[in-house]
């Protein structure tokens, strides 16, 4: 089996409201990860299409974030989990 590592960046600016894992959590595709209040208020609830380990957390609650701020970055185990 193969592994490689994803950068999971924000996908807005805003404030990281709520972080819904730890780090060395293991985490199934489309499982919400992050909750990030954007500038004009509106919560955007962040998850990605893969399942792995989190090897990393870059960021904590009431952090300020952009697009260009690294939110984790996890380790993709790429097994196909069918989850929708």
């Amino acid at each position: 089996m193969s592994v490689t590592e994803e950068v999971i960046f924000s996908p807005c600016s805003g404030t990281v409201e709520t972080v819904y894992t730890e780090e060395n959590n293991h985490v199934y595709e489309w499982e919400k990860l992050f909750l990030i209040r954007t500038q004009n208020g509106r919560m955007e609830e962040i998850s990605i299409g893969i399942s792995g380990h989190i090897t990393s957390l870059s960021v904590k609650e009431g952090q300020e974030v952009n697009t260009q701020t690294v939110l984790a970055t996890i380790q993709d185990d790429l097994i196909i989990t069918g989850s929708d």
